[in-house]
């Protein structure tokens, strides 16, 4: 059985993931984490991790990324493993995550789905092919709550193009303007929010009389749950050191 605990259990992703850690033969909530927390919960529940005295497999976060700092620490101090699902990690806190994870085990992916990073598998073979002809434009549609934009995922497939291209690409923002040359040399990220949209991805590749587009919609959150609970199962099993979904798959 792996003991787990919640860091960000009252937000969206939060009750998604206990609802499948409840359903699974093999996962024990052990605890949640959460600003929210009201004494209602089904597991027991601290509003900060420090106050946490319960032992656990491994610690899943799908919080905020100003949380890092703290998640880090209690979990190097305990020597237990994280999954971070979080996004928009600037770079200190992205140095932070390097560091701990000389010490323990870190998973950490922009996206918990299996089938985004299955396009990203695509990308690596597509890239080579098309670069020399074709624009590269990325769209990404999510919820009005999402606070991120660009998301996480679009910066992901982003640079998935970009380390496959022979010539690195220039990221450009939201066009706008009269004299958008729209240079082959750049990639275009776009972003749309509204209503309760889970999240969508579109990468359009324009050539020459012809228009290559890949898309990924996410029907639910469920698919990020399981991927976290993926994730949670792989790094229980590892040794100190940085890991993505690219080790899982």
């Amino acid at each position: 059985m792996i003991n787990v605990i919640l860091h960000g259990s009252k937000g969206r992703m939060g009750s998604a993931l206990e609802q499948l850690i409840y359903e699974s033969d093999d996962m024990h909530l052990t605890a949640g984490i959460d600003s929210m927390i009201d004494g209602t919960e089904h597991y027991m529940g601290f509003t900060d991790i420090m106050d946490c005295p319960l032992h656990s497999d491994v610690i899943i976060d799908f919080s905020n990324h100003t949380a890092v700092h703290k998640i880090l620490y209690f979990a190097v101090m305990r020597h237990i493993p994280v999954v971070l699902a979080t996004t928009a990690f600037d770079r200190d806190e992205y140095k932070v995550i390097l560091e701990a994870s000389t010490k323990i085990p870190i998973f950490h992916s922009s996206n918990m789905s299996i089938g985004i990073n299955g396009i990203s598998k695509i990308l690596e073979t597509l890239v080579p092919l098309l670069e020399k002809e074709f624009h590269v434009e990325i769209i990404e549609k999510h919820h009005n709550k999402k606070l991120d934009s660009p998301s996480g995922t679009a910066l992901l497939l982003a640079d998935t193009i970009n380390t496959c291209s022979s010539q690195k690409k220039e990221y450009v923002f939201g066009r706008h303007g009269t004299e958008d040359c729209c240079d082959i040399h750049q990639l275009g990220i776009h972003s749309v929010r509204g209503g309760t949209i889970p999240g969508e991805h579109t990468i359009i590749f324009a050539g020459p009389d012809e228009v290559v587009e890949i898309k990924h919609t996410a029907l639910s959150r469920n698919i990020f749950a399981l991927g976290a609970l993926r994730a949670a199962r792989f790094i229980a099993e590892q040794n100190n050191g940085l890991f993505s979904m690219t080790d899982l798959i």
